[in-house]
């Protein structure tokens, strides 16, 4: 058989040149279609992957900076101060309004304290009330040094060493009356008769307390004659019968005499002789001895020692 002949062959240029532009040809195709995908996308601009990858890659060579360490947990520090206010929030307004009611107390308390302690609150009037044998300006004019003085320090023991000067005074109660009134409220004591000594006549309340000495006998005031003086027990009953007699016939008392405790005699102005014994039962004896006067006007004596068993004379 014979042989057929060998295919010619082809230029030096042509063969090598194929390939390129196959591979050209498909690389137009494949950008044709890329640009038909684009346009069909709606003009979506493809990521740049090769970028993308270089900036990874920059990324994980870079190493990790001091300041990005810094920046990472300042980011940590704020989230988490975040987060406990957002839990706390409650307790924290509770907080504030404990503070505040505190602060306005504390702040009430202490302008007050120092109001009460300033010139706004000074003694500007003293007034006396209860004086019915002293004078209420003499002694308004003893405490004349209160004048100026904040209420709140009005010295008490000052007081009380200007009010020892009357005698008369068993005692006082001080009342501050913002804001610059001064109240002294008194009791005077209760005399119950005079006693005689070489020095005149000594006034005395029912405690022997010297209120006066005179030369004179004061008017309605009976001469006590007691055995023991104003320090013996026989002066204590006398004292205490004294104050337990009606209004109207203190009046008409002009003598009491006791040698103890249990024979106490009254004198009336009058003449009449009242034996009251010792000082027990004085408010029912005091009754009866007005029921007896009233019955029996012209006695001379009433024995009132028992009050159930009344002797006249």
């Amino acid at each position: 058989m014979r042989r057929p002949p060998p295919l010619p062959t082809p230029p030096a240029g042509l063969a090598e040149g194929a390939p390129r532009r196959r591979a050209k040809s498909e690389t137009r195709g494949r950008a044709r279609d890329v640009d038909h995908d684009e346009q069909s996308a709606g003009g979506v601009t493809p990521l740049k992957l090769e970028a993308d990858a270089d900036t990874a890659e920059d990324a994980a060579v870079r190493p990790t900076s001091t300041r990005d360490v810094w920046r990472a947990a300042r980011a940590r520090r704020k989230a988490l101060r975040a987060e406990i206010r957002r839990f706390t929030q409650r307790s924290r307004r509770r907080r504030i309004v404990w503070l505040s009611a505190i602060g306005a107390v504390v702040l009430l308390i202490g302008g007050t304290t120092a109001a009460a302690y300033s010139p706004l609150f000074a003694v500007e009037k003293i007034t006396v009330l209860g004086a019915t044998t002293l004078d209420a300006a003499a002694v308004e004019a003893a405490l004349a040094e209160q004048v100026g003085t904040p209420l709140a320090l009005v010295d008490s023991s000052e007081v009380k060493a200007a009010l020892l000067a009357f005698p008369l005074i068993e005692t006082y109660a001080l009342e501050a009356k913002p804001p610059h009134d001064l109240t002294v409220r008194i009791v005077e004591r209760t005399p119950v008769g005079v006693i005689r000594s070489d020095a005149g006549y000594t006034l005395v309340d029912a405690a022997g307390v010297a209120l006066a000495t005179t030369s004179d006998q004061p008017a309605g005031q009976p001469l006590l004659e007691i055995d023991g003086g104003t320090d013996s027990v026989a002066f204590e009953s006398a004292g205490l019968v004294v104050r337990s007699v009606p209004a109207e016939l203190r009046a008409l008392l002009t003598g009491v005499s006791a040698t103890t405790a249990d024979d106490v005699t009254l004198t009336l102005s009058s003449g009449l002789t009242v034996v009251w014994g010792s000082s027990e039962d004085s408010p029912m004896k005091s009754e009866v001895l007005t029921k007896t006067l009233l019955s029996n006007p012209e006695a001379s004596t009433i024995d009132v020692t028992s009050p159930h068993a009344v002797v006249v004379g």
